[in-house]
């Protein structure tokens, strides 16, 4: 099988999910985002360590993002 490219997984996530949680700092430069029904959250890492302490944070924005909303959340 080949890579899925990330407009694939998008699109396999909205028939699927409600939010995309991804750490790839390009995302909104290389997709177009316009007309998604997916709510996609960007974490300004992929460092598990500074995820798990930024919990609070991550469940915060979580509870406050929309279907279409595109939000980045800056892991300390």
């Amino acid at each position: 099988m080949g890579a899925i490219t990330n407009g694939d997984l998008i699109r396999l996530a909205e028939s699927e999910f409600d939010v995309f949680v991804t750490s790839d700092q390009n995302i909104r430069y290389q997709q177009n985002l316009a007309g998604r029904r997916i709510a996609i959250l960007e974490l300004s890492t992929n460092d598990l360590r500074r995820i798990l302490a930024a919990s609070g944070e991550i469940t915060a924005a979580l509870d406050g993002i929309q279907s279409g909303d595109y939000m980045r959340v800056e892991v300390p």
